[in-house]
C-alpha cells in the first residue's frame, strides 16, 4: 500500500516483548548474552588502561629529543607535561597573586563592607536621612495615637453624658 511523498520513521513501529518473552528470555529489547559481552568489553577496557600505564612509564624515561632539543633545553609551557602537586609540596608561604579582576572584586567587597558598617553607625549622609525621616514618622505616629485616644475619650465622655 502507497504511504505518499513522506515515509515514517523507522521507531514509528515498535515492538515490545511480552512477559512470557522476556521471561523465556527470548526478548528483542536485550539478548541473554548481553551481561557477558559487557563483562568482555570491561575486561578489555582494563587491559587497555594497564597497558597505557606501563608504556606511559616507558615513554617518559626514553623520550628521543628531536632536532636541536638535544643540544638546546627549550622551556616551552605548551610542551611540558603538567606536573602533579601533592599537598604537601606545596609552599603555604608562598601567595599568589592576585588578577585585576579578583583584586577589584576584593576591593569592591571590602569597600562595601565599610560603607555598610558607617550606615549602621548612622554616619553616612543616607543614614543621617533615613534617621532623620524615622523621627518625623515616630513622631506623626505619636501624634495620631494621641488625637485617637483623645477622640475616644471624648465618644466615652459623650456616652456617659447621654446614659445619665
Amino acid at each position: 500500500m502507497g504511504r505518499g511523498k513522506f515515509k515514517g520513521k523507522p521507531t514509528g513501529q515498535r515492538r515490545f516483548s511480552s512477559a512470557a518473552d522476556i521471561l523465556a528470555g527470548t526478548s528483542a529489547a536485550r539478548p541473554r548474552s548481553f551481561k557477558q559481552k559487557e563483562a568482555e568489553y570491561e575486561e578489555d577496557v582494563e587491559e587497555e588502561s594497564e597497558e597505557e600505564s606501563e608504556e606511559e612509564s616507558e615513554d617518559e624515561s626514553d623520550v628521543k629529543k628531536k632536532g636541536t632539543e638535544a643540544v638546546i633545553e627549550v622551556d616551552n609551557p605548551n610542551r611540558a607535561k603538567p606536573k602533579t602537586l601533592k599537598a604537601r609540596d606545596l609552599d603555604a608561604s608562598k601567595t599568589t597573586e592576585l588578577s585585576r579582576r579578583e583584586r577589584e572584586e576584593l576591593e569592591k567587597q571590602r569597600a562595601h563592607e565599610r560603607y555598610m558598617r558607617l550606615q549602621e553607625q548612622g554616619k553616612t549622609e543616607q543614614a543621617r536621612k533615613d534617621l532623620d525621616r524615622l523621627a518625623l514618622i515616630r513622631q506623626q505616629r505619636e501624634e495620631a495615637a494621641k488625637k485617637r485616644e483623645e477622640e475616644k475619650a471624648a465618644k466615652d465622655a459623650k456616652k456617659v453624658d447621654a446614659r445619665k
